[in-house]
């Protein structure tokens, strides 16, 4: 068993490690954007995807990685996580339904809530206590689908039509163009003090250093992953202003 995913804040990496290895100790989650992960994928044959859902969708980066290696996934048996901060409908069917089209097998979806990740739109903003809980929720329900799936009860969040239309009614019909491609949103103030971190840490490479001032490319997969590490707080998307940088990191201090 192999975990892939995409992580912008620490939620989704936290909750695809806890659950495959609680499944298997042996097993190992690499970052979709890590140079040996397609290697690694095509040497087994039960995948564990995660991913954050936007706006009830998959991340671009995501289905484009389906897309990509389309014959990697025929006849792999794959469970989709979904991590969210409020709503998803279909998350994990969102990549499913790609999944199915490259022959895969879908075992299963699982839909994960956990602390928001906007850092900077302060709609979704709860406290850190609250966040700490949020989180302690989530590890309880990894628990149980773990103790389910060793026997034989797969979860099927995401996966049925109901959820399909409650995805679609709810979130991606009216916000398709925010999910549709890569944005050209991203936003880096004169704040920036160039210490290339934001470079550094871009799944997609989309930042670059250019006179000691971080540049933003027409590429962003909107992980949050730059803004919420920028020491500056120099990098927005959706808003203006970083309200709070939103890590798992923070959250999950006791």
């Amino acid at each position: 068993m192999i975990g892939v995913y995409l992580s912008g804040t620490g939620n989704t990496k936290h909750c695809i490690e806890k659950l495959i290895y609680l499944l298997d100790e042996n097993a190992q989650a690499v970052p979709i954007e890590g140079k040996e992960t397609v290697r690694l994928l095509s040497q087994h044959e039960f995948i564990v995807l995660a991913y954050p859902v936007q706006f009830s969708n998959a991340p671009v980066m995501v289905r484009n990685f389906i897309k990509d290696n389309s014959e990697l996934w025929k006849n792999k048996q794959v469970l989709c996580v979904a991590t969210m901060g409020l709503f998803s409908g279909d998350g994990a069917g969102c990549s499913a339904r790609l999944l199915k089209k490259c022959g895969a097998s879908i075992v299963g979806g699982l839909h994960i809530c956990m602390p928001d990740s906007i850092c900077d739109v302060k709609l979704l903003k709860r406290s850190v206590e609250k966040n700490r809980e949020i989180i302690k929720a989530a590890d309880r329900k990894i628990e149980k689908c773990a103790q389910e799936i060793k026997q034989g009860k797969y979860p099927r969040d995401g996966l049925n039509f109901y959820n399909r239309a409650a995805g679609l009614l709810g979130q991606r019909l009216w916000y398709y163009g925010k999910t549709k491609d890569y944005s050209d949103k991203l936003k880096i103030s004169e704040a920036c003090v160039g210490c290339g971190l934001c470079a550094q840490i871009c799944p997609m490479g989309n930042i670059t250093l250019k006179n000691h001032k971080a540049t933003a490319g027409d590429r962003c997969t909107m992980c949050y992953r730059c803004i919420s590490s920028c020491p500056a707080q120099a990098i927005t998307l959706l808003g203006n202003a970083v309200f709070e940088q939103c890590r798992y990191d923070k959250y999950s201090k006791e």
